[in-house]
């Protein structure tokens, strides 16, 4: 007989469910609110002062008044507000900074608002509220779930509460849930990594696991940990574990390697989180694509991918978006970023709802002669490989060769393998024709003799954890790079070869 909790938790589900979708049925209009709202609350402050907010009348304005820009041309607005300025970006001071690894501009401190936090907590509970509207799955509720996050300590910078994303939103878990949560509060505290994941295995092998989440990396540690422990599948040691929630990367190249760990298919929910706002979530497990989080105090642009390092490139809101299309990313929000590109691309799988993939990072490709790979490609290269073969991945990046000792330049791919090809050769020509598929442009090269087919490395046993170690990037939020457009993870995994 289902709990009082569980039985609460269908009524709520079927609440929630409906507001979802009122405004998701409404939104172009839910989005222009939005705007509106943002532009009149800013107005004093100094961002909307220096950018004459109070002349703002649509969205035309804004475009003409507001530069799109990155962390780096939006620091010296970010920098007052970490000296403890008030009235900057956005009303008052934050709530909180979320520290972030930047790759170009060192440590990024993203201001988080009364305002915006609420977005980070609901968008979370909403993926599961309506995981349990459409499933029925109420289990979730009452057995235990674990998180794999960043400590939850805090530091103080000039009066704002400083820390990372994950152990931000720590201290936001409903009381309901913090009997069911683990780890310990202690355990989630340690700093190092592979301490933590050695007491996580300590304090969860013997419960009744329903939900894990995190990115999929560290949870692969985790349930490798767990199976050389007890010898046993970690569905066999979690009987009832039946949901995994992951964000950050595409879960696919991971999908054969946890289902042989696991030992048989699980659910699964996708987020889109970030320091910078929650995004989108996966609100159907019959739907391609994550909905795109239209109410929740941030204003959406979107910049075609091909077209953004062109001076004149075109702005463009969602009644002006097609399925498919690669777009750069680009946010307005309450915590006071400005027309401000996070880095990402996204695809539109729909247009009624509004549902997205995440495509990569606009940084993150490989052009080095004219073909702009992007991570989309490579991962579903990669899958069509994979198709009906028994090899397992566990994690890749490619890069460009430029420079080899002999032949023709060529993309070199980083790949370690959980079950190996028999014939790496052959396994290449597939992933090359593969990519092809993907590329036109990469085709047009290899057909050219402009670039010969790649080239496929293996990486040993452990070597991508032994990498982000020594960059000091171990666990919590971080992860390789699908591709770069240079060398600098190549050569630091061949050198640790």
């Amino acid at each position: 007989m289902p709990s009082l909790k569980a039985f609460l938790a269908k009524a709520y589900a079927a609440i929630i469910y409906k507001k979802i979708n009122k405004w998701s049925s409404k939104p172009l209009e839910t989005q222009n609110h939005v705007f509106q709202s943002l532009i009149s609350e800013a107005v004093s402050t100094n961002f909307g002062v220096d950018h004459d907010f109070i002349s703002i009348k649509s969205y035309e304005d804004f475009v003409n008044r507001v530069p799109v820009r990155d962390y780096e041309a939006l620091r010296p607005y970010v920098d007052k507000v970490v000296a403890g300025e008030s009235n900057v970006l956005w009303k008052g001071k934050p709530l909180y900074f979320a520290k972030t690894s930047g790759t170009t501009s060192g440590a990024k401190y993203i201001p988080i608002t009364k305002e915006s936090m609420p977005g980070h907590v609901e968008a979370a509970k909403n993926a599961i509220l309506l995981y349990i509207h459409q499933t029925g799955n109420t289990q979730v509720v009452d057995q235990k779930m674990i998180f794999l996050q960043g400590s939850p300590v805090l530091e103080i910078i000039n009066g704002v509460q400083l820390g990372r994303l994950s152990g931000i939103v720590a201290h936001y878990v409903p009381k309901y849930l913090q009997k069911n949560r683990l780890p310990s509060w202690e355990t989630n505290c340690i700093e190092d990594w592979e301490s933590k994941v050695n007491k996580i295995v300590q304090e969860t092998l013997n419960e009744d696991m329903s939900i894990i989440a995190g990115i999929p990396s560290w949870v692969q540690m985790y349930f490798e940990k767990l199976v050389a422990i007890k010898d046993k599948k970690v569905g066999d040691i979690f009987k009832n574990f039946n949901l995994f929630i992951f964000g950050g990367v595409n879960y696919e190249p991971y999908r054969s390697k946890f289902e042989s760990l696991i030992g048989r298919k699980v659910n699964t929910i996708e987020l889109y989180p970030a320091s910078e706002g929650f995004f989108a979530f996966q609100d159907n497990q019959n739907e391609t694509g994550m909905l795109l989080q239209l109410n929740s105090g941030i204003f959406y642009e979107f910049i075609c991918a091909e077209t953004f390092f062109e001076p004149n490139h075109k702005r463009l809101t969602l009644k002006d978006v097609e399925v498919g299309v690669n777009y750069v990313i680009i946010i307005s929000t309450t915590a006071g970023l400005w027309a401000y590109n996070i880095g990402d691309t996204v695809q539109f799988t729909s247009l009624s709802p509004f549902r997205v993939i995440v495509s990569g990072r606009i940084k993150h490709f490989i052009s080095a002669f004219g073909e702009h790979v992007i991570a989309k490609e490579v991962e579903h290269a990669l899958l069509s490989a994979l198709k009906s073969t028994n090899i397992s991945v566990s994690e890749f990046t490619v890069a460009p060769q430029t420079t080899p000792e002999f032949g023709l330049p060529h993309h070199e791919w980083f790949i370690e393998f959980e079950t190996p090809p028999l014939d790496i050769k052959s396994f290449s020509h597939e992933l090359d024709v593969a990519m092809q598929k993907q590329n036109s442009y990469y085709k047009d090269l290899i057909q050219g003799n402009v670039l010969r087919p790649l080239v496929v490395t293996l990486v040993p046993k452990l070597g991508f954890q032994k990498y982000m170690k020594t960059i000091g990037k171990l666990g919590g939020q971080n992860k390789t790079p699908r591709l770069s457009n240079d060398r600098k993870i190549a050569d630091a995994l061949s050198d640790a070869m």
